[in-house]
């Protein structure tokens, strides 16, 4: 019977290559089949093994979300007050605060029968520990959905430019989203156009020139009252002859009329394919986090209404909502692309799941 032994200082890299690589086999089987898949996953996360999140970045994040942390603890801590272990009473109490803090009824109750799983197999599961077992079971939850794994601002490598077109109510913060992913994208090296398709509402083309010079990246524009289908057109033609690599293209934010607001993204859409045929290749949904409920309904509506394939939530730093990502990522899937946690021109990020439970949940409570 051969002695299992581990490599020694001096002998080969390839004895000691073998070894790491049978190491990370097994532990990707462990994290896939184990209970402490979430729990592993959010804690190498955070150590760098799985995201290039820098410091400062997560201090950001935690900052955006301290309002949101804070109102949903407040209501935490009253479900185990009196109680020892997990229960049903306490479950009961849980659903409540996941449904006011703006989870949505789908998804809490889907973290819910996770919760009484874990609680069914465990047998006994103090108050204590609830803390750590719903970050792991939200965290595994959104990990399920994880559609796209984007880690920075980055396009992939195409023939043409790569054209995003951006749709979303007014207020939203649609015009300030579309100006800070113009600068995160020229500070990654890339030439950027921006489209002022927005010809109704009154000062949109003048707040996108604004922010274009902010970024200091060219713009389209038009009259206000244009075809924004017009103005689509010659966003595209001019970003091919400039060599842009992306093209972001602002657009009219009007539910009213939903017939309407297909019928003009369809049109802007096949001006588009005339020039770049796979054309717009994201159209990019931005979502007022601070809505809480009504970014659901706004949601549905444009989902309905075009094919939408990435979405961003602003307005996370002003709201104690931030419940909301957690329910628009489970019940659309839709990669949730970018979130805004601040006003500056740099405070919009790649949204990063991992971290972004680890910043919605205190270490102790």
């Amino acid at each position: 019977m051969v002695e299992e032994r581990f490599p020694l200082p001096g002998e080969p890299f390839f004895v000691w290559g073998g070894y790491i690589l049978v190491l990370f086999f097994s532990l990707s089987l462990q994290l896939h089949f184990s209970p402490l898949r979430r729990a592993l996953f959010l804690n190498f996360s955070r150590m760098g093994f799985f995201s290039i999140f820098s410091k400062e970045k997560k201090k950001e994040l935690d900052e955006g979300l301290q309002k949101s942390k804070e109102s949903f603890f407040a209501k935490l801590a009253k479900t185990v007050v009196g109680k020892s272990k997990v229960d049903d009473d306490v479950l009961d109490r849980l659903e409540e605060v996941l449904v006011t803090s703006d989870v949505g009824v789908e998804t809490t109750l889907r973290i819910i029968e996770r919760i009484e799983s874990r609680v069914s197999r465990d047998k006994y599961i103090g108050t204590e520990q609830l803390n750590s077992i719903l970050k792991e079971e939200i965290a595994g939850l959104l990990l399920e959905n994880d559609i796209e794994k984007a880690n920075d601002f980055v396009i992939p490598k195409l023939e043409t430019p790569y054209v995003v077109l951006v749709v979303g109510v007014n207020g939203v913060g649609k015009t300030t989203t579309i100006g800070k992913l113009a600068y995160q994208f020229k500070k990654k090296g890339y030439s950027v156009t921006l489209g002022a398709a927005d010809t109704f509402r009154a000062a949109a083309i003048e707040q996108l020139e604004a922010w274009a010079k902010r970024a200091d990246v060219p713009i389209v524009t038009q009259k206000m009252g244009a075809d924004p289908a017009a103005v689509a057109y010659d966003t595209v033609a001019s970003a091919i002859a400039r060599k842009s690599d992306v093209v972001i293209i602002d657009t009219a934010g009007r539910l009213h009329n939903k017939t309407n607001l297909m019928n003009e993204l369809i049109k802007i859409k096949n001006v588009i394919r005339k020039l770049v045929p796979e054309g717009p290749h994201e159209v990019l949904l931005v979502l007022d986090g601070s809505t809480g409920q009504n970014a659901f309904e706004q949601a549905r509506q444009f989902c309905a209404a075009t094919e939408v394939n990435a979405l961003a939530i602003t307005k996370l730093d002003g709201t104690a909502k931030g419940g909301v990502v957690i329910g628009i990522s489970d019940q659309f899937k839709i990669p949730i692309k970018y979130i805004g946690v601040g006003e500056k021109i740099d405070q919009l990020q790649v949204f990063n799941r991992a971290e972004f439970v680890d910043s919605l949940f205190p270490d102790n409570w």
